[in-house]
């Protein structure tokens, strides 16, 4: 049976959508399945090379239908929301300039993926150079991974941090795996008070946006033509 596969970099990304899912581990690579079979959710870290690994995961299991990039972005312009999901036209590699287009219902910008965590000042130069709304670092690894197999590619994320935000530098914590060390970031933060507040902010963006990330993807399904029925929604209806 082919299934329609969704790539991201954290779990709570997907948290909302794949509650009640059959989750498993395989290589490091977080895994989910609805019940039917239908849809496949992978996650192994922050990247190209982990997006990478979880897609080699998913192919495991069989024939994919279609692969959905989807998770958290920073927005490159202040009227893109935080906490808000978006569906995405066309996603941009930072390193290769290569330009992928997604299929959707909306497509309501452009995502650029950088290789790192983009801080303020990268913002800028990342808005000003490739005129996107959005920045990620796996969209543009699923969608080259897509456009090799044949496969269509969609594209959804939520925004995380808002395009003036002042954080930490995150990738001083992604390992070299993609995984992120809460517990080395945890010490960090609690060191360091005046990070508190914008930090509360993105964790409160960043659970709206996961359920934001959910209902657009949900959204995705109906307009397929595709049954709720045994996709994973708890409630099998919109809520």
């Amino acid at each position: 049976m082919s299934r329609i596969v969704l790539i991201a970099a954290m779990p709570g990304e997907l948290k909302p959508l794949v509650r009640g899912w059959l989750h498993e581990r395989s290589n490091g690579v977080d895994l989910w399945s609805s019940d039917e079979g239908k849809w496949m959710a992978a996650c192994a870290g922050a990247g190209a090379d982990a997006a990478t690994r979880a897609f080699a995961e998913v192919e495991k299991a069989g024939p994919v239908s279609m692969v959905i990039s989807a998770g958290w972005a920073g927005a490159l312009r202040e009227e893109l929301a935080p906490g808000r999901a978006y569906d995405v036209s066309t996603v941009i590699d930072a390193r290769t300039g290569e330009r992928f287009i997604a299929s959707g219902p909306h497509n309501d910008c452009w995502l650029v993926t950088s290789p790192r965590v983009a801080g303020e000042p990268k913002k800028r130069r990342l808005a000003a150079a490739y005129g996107a709304g959005l920045v990620d670092m796996e969209a543009a690894a699923v969608a080259r991974l897509a456009r090799m197999r044949g496969i269509p590619f969609y594209c959804v994320k939520g925004v995380s941090d808002g395009y003036g935000e002042r954080l930490p530098d995150f990738n001083r914590f992604i390992r070299a795996n993609g995984k992120f060390n809460l517990i080395r970031f945890i010490v960090f933060a609690l060191l360091r008070p005046w990070y508190w507040p914008s930090l509360m902010r993105m964790g409160e963006n960043s659970r709206k946006a996961a359920q934001g990330i959910r209902e657009s993807l949900l959204d995705f399904l109906d307009e397929r033509g595709d049954s709720r029925e045994g996709n994973g929604d708890p409630n099998n209806k919109r809520e």
